[in-house]
């Protein structure tokens, strides 16, 4: 189930909020992890056991953790790592069997058989943020969760279950047991919702439309227009997706009484890939600095070290989207640029003008989603060459004047939205003039969506496959 369907916004969602506002306070966490039982098996019922079964291991673990921390720190350290190797291993063989299986297959007298096995949604998000609870509890940073109902809850919470962002149990740990329900914030978390439902439908799936024209055409037909427009295209949608979905979390979260960390903060306007990479999905990044590089020690031990560091926690990175070689390039590509600005290149982008640097950043970034989404190196290699004018297709053609034409207007429009302008001007609106435009946008953009969805059958939400 996704939350830009028919069924999420006027069957599911109704239902499960009619209920979670009619019983008693004790009895909602209850109702709640019923409904996230049902919103994770709509499609695949089987694999509600493969989350009970995470969400289980992970509360034996905490339980483990918290009891030896203090006294044996060696069983402690023993119960974390078998924890760790367990979700590590579940992973792997879900998402990553396939893969490698082919790839020891190259090996001559190496035949491997594949297992076609269907990857269970959002497996890499909450296979995370369960591994986070552990960690946390041996380092002290917060107390081991006793009440099964209530970890279960956090570990299968439906707003944020399946793309994000990334939810530590600290942060949410007093929330579980008793969080704060009020009008402002319900219909703050409406207003957010619709917003990341705008986001995706109007402006995601548009733009997306456009990327899989020039995603499926051959070498001799991509031309440098159309090349770029595509990957123009596709960097848009990818933002716009990905961003909708983490408003839409943020809001549903906001409507039960939860407050979830901010996953984006405009990344498109920034100066430098680190800059980027401190504001693109930002949950997943700073899980990554919290659980992989500091323990590799960072930036303590000397200038070589921490950039070894950068190369392995991006390789990881890469490799945490997909079961594809292209994502280990893509990491590593991100790496060289990182490694780059932290070794000399940011001092020289601090001497440069900002349209500059805002030129360099989105040049790697729009280059770098090339490598994420195209299926093969192959292809990669096949794109960019008609990107910077080596392919066979020319400059371009009547189709990308065609495209060109039609598109000028939402791709305008999402570049726009890709700011921070709207938001710095509607700040500057008086309180009076917010609390009239709000609730009819609300109604507009909800109005609109509902018609694009009843309309269409594309609505694709990308980062469902990690």
């Amino acid at each position: 189930m996704v939350f830009s369907s028919i069924v999420f916004l006027f069957e599911y969602l109704p239902v499960v909020l009619a209920v979670y506002y009619l019983v008693p306070a004790k009895w909602r966490n209850v109702w709640l992890f019923a409904a996230n039982m049902v919103f994770y098996g709509w499609g695949e019922p089987v694999y509600i056991l493969l989350m009970l079964f995470s969400i289980g291991i992970n509360y034996a673990a905490g339980l483990l953790v918290g009891k030896y921390r203090g006294c044996a720190r060696k069983k402690a350290r023993t119960a974390l790592g078998v924890n760790i190797a367990a979700n590590l291993a579940l992973l792997i063989f879900f998402k990553y069997f396939d893969l490698l299986a082919e790839t020891l297959s190259l090996i001559p007298g190496v035949a491997i058989p594949k297992l076609g096995l269907g990857l269970p949604i959002g497996i890499s998000f909450y296979t995370f943020q369960a591994m986070s609870y552990p960690i946390d509890v041996y380092r002290g940073d917060t107390e081991p969760q006793r009440n099964p109902l209530l970890f279960g809850t956090y570990i299968s919470l439906f707003p944020q279950l399946i793309a994000g962002p990334i939810v530590r149990y600290k942060d949410v740990d007093d929330q579980l047991q008793s969080r704060v329900h009020s009008t402002e914030k319900f219909a703050s978390g409406v207003c957010r919702f619709t917003i990341g439902l705008g986001k995706k439908v109007l402006i995601a799936n548009n733009v997306g439309a456009l990327w899989d024209v020039y995603a499926a055409k051959g070498a001799a037909d991509l031309t440098v227009l159309g090349s770029w427009l595509g990957i123009i295209a596709f960097t848009l949608q990818i933002y716009f997706d990905f961003s909708g979905y983490s408003d839409m979390a943020i809001g549903l979260g906001r409507m039960l009484g939860f407050e979830f960390l901010e996953n984006f903060n405009y990344p498109y306007i920034s100066k430098s890939v680190t800059e980027f990479w401190r504001r693109w999905h930002i949950s997943l990044s700073t899980w990554f600095r919290d659980y992989v590089y500091i323990p590799l020690g960072g930036n303590r031990k000397g200038l070589r070290r921490q950039l070894l560091n950068i190369v392995i926690v991006w390789a990881l990175t890469g490799m945490w989207h997909g079961a594809n070689w292209t994502f280990l390039v893509w990491g590593l590509y991100y790496a060289l640029f990182l490694v780059l600005e932290k070794a000399f290149l940011l001092k020289v982008l601090e001497r440069t003008p900002g349209v500059i640097r805002r030129l360099y950043t989105m040049l790697i970034v729009t280059c770098g989603w090339g490598i994420f989404q195209l299926n093969s190196l192959k292809a990669v290699a096949v794109y960019f060459k008609a990107m910077f004018g080596f392919g066979a297709g020319g400059l371009s053609d009547a189709g990308d004047l065609y495209y060109l034409a039609g598109y000028a207007a939402v791709l305008l429009a999402a570049a726009l939205f890709s700011t921070d302008l709207l938001r710095r001007g509607w700040e500057r609106l008086p309180q009076k003039v917010r609390g009239v435009l709000c609730p009819l946008g609300v109604c507009a953009i909800l109005f609109l969506s509902t018609a694009y969805l009843v309309d269409s059958t594309y609505n694709p939400f990308l980062y469902f496959r990690f």
